[in-house]
């Protein structure tokens, strides 16, 4: 792409100043303009409005409106904060940019570790009783030595079923593999893999009675709507534990908790949710043996910086004409 007289890029990300000092300094050093947008939000997960200011844009670096993206001709490069990108993942939107031969990139790297170690440490924690003893401690405060000592279980040997094979799937396959577990993933496109028996769709119902842990890692689209439901988790071997780091929309919180409640599953452990944040006056707050996080696997106390590193290492890629080997690339 010709950059001789620079680069718009609008943002509505609202930094930490820090990071925001940064990206001005990066963006100014490659003699380009930023632009940001009285709408800036703190959350990577929040739509953008419509702003007039994107129209003299050449990069949008944030969540900009998909609609806008999609008529904007003069966007060449659409930089989403988030891993997610559930709003422009559709065919009008797809065929919108890759007419004009505009790039979109995510970030599924800066959130990818964060992700992997989440689950980790709840597989970990589940295995290991941690949430029994915690609730112990504030509760009644009883000394269940022998219950819980004979109810701790080693992840060694067990069996891994990770619904999805991206970035973060693959970092858990790799902080997995110290337990020797064998690990199955779901992919559309199934092929060898070293340490990973990858599977398509018609062999999931055989697998998922196999599995000790069931971890969803699924984007939202239509075709995973509902994905995780009452035949699927009937499927699941009773003392299974089911983890939910994807996207709420997938699973039927009905089936759930139905599940839940008739002993179906060993526990399940919850980041995301249908609604967020989640109604108090939900059954899965105090469903039995079910555990909750705010959406915040993807946390890390250096994501501004994280996601400036992001942005400024692809703008030095994108302004050399070399796209391709910009990181996170969707298309």
């Amino acid at each position: 792409m010709n950059t001789q007289n620079g680069l718009v890029i609008w943002t509505n990300a609202a930094l930490a100043d820090a990071a925001r000092a940064r990206l001005e300094q990066g963006i100014a050093a490659g003699g380009h303009r930023l632009v940001v947008s009285e709408q800036a939000s703190a959350s990577v997960l929040a739509a953008g409005g419509a702003d007039p200011l994107l129209a003299e844009a050449d990069v949008a670096f944030g969540q900009p409106d998909a609609g806008e993206c999609r008529r904007l001709s003069r966007l060449k490069w659409i930089a989403l904060t988030s891993a997610g990108y559930t709003r422009y993942d559709n065919e009008e939107t797809k065929e919108a940019l890759v007419e004009r031969r505009a790039v979109l990139t995510n970030a599924s790297s800066v959130f990818s570790e964060p992700c992997a170690q989440h689950a980790l440490a709840m597989m970990l924690a589940l295995s290991r009783r941690l949430p029994d003893a915690v609730a112990e401690q504030r509760g009644e405060r009883a000394w269940k030595y022998f219950e819980n000592r004979a109810a701790s279980r080693l992840l060694n040997g067990q069996t891994v079923l990770l619904l999805s094979y991206g970035a973060i799937a693959r970092r858990l396959v790799e902080l997995l593999a110290p337990f020797g577990m064998k690990i199955y993933c779901l992919r559309r496109r199934t092929y060898s893999e070293a340490g990973v028996h990858v599977i398509a769709e018609e062999m999931l119902s055989a697998v998922l009675p196999l599995a000790d842990h069931v971890v969803n890692i699924l984007p939202e689209n239509e075709a995973t709507l509902g994905y995780v439901n009452a035949r699927r988790l009937a499927l699941v071997k009773p003392d299974a534990f089911f983890y939910n780091i994807g996207r709420g929309p997938t699973v039927d919180e009905g089936a759930l908790i139905r599940a839940l409640e008739s002993g179906r599953l060993g526990g399940a452990y919850l980041d995301v949710f249908a609604t967020e944040p989640l109604p108090p006056s939900s059954a899965l707050w105090t469903a039995p043996n079910c555990w909750l996080t705010p959406h915040t696997a993807g946390g890390r106390s250096d994501q501004d910086d994280a996601l400036v590193d992001l942005f400024l290492g692809n703008l030095e890629k994108f302004t050399a004409g070399d796209a391709g080997a910009m990181r996170d690339r969707v298309y």
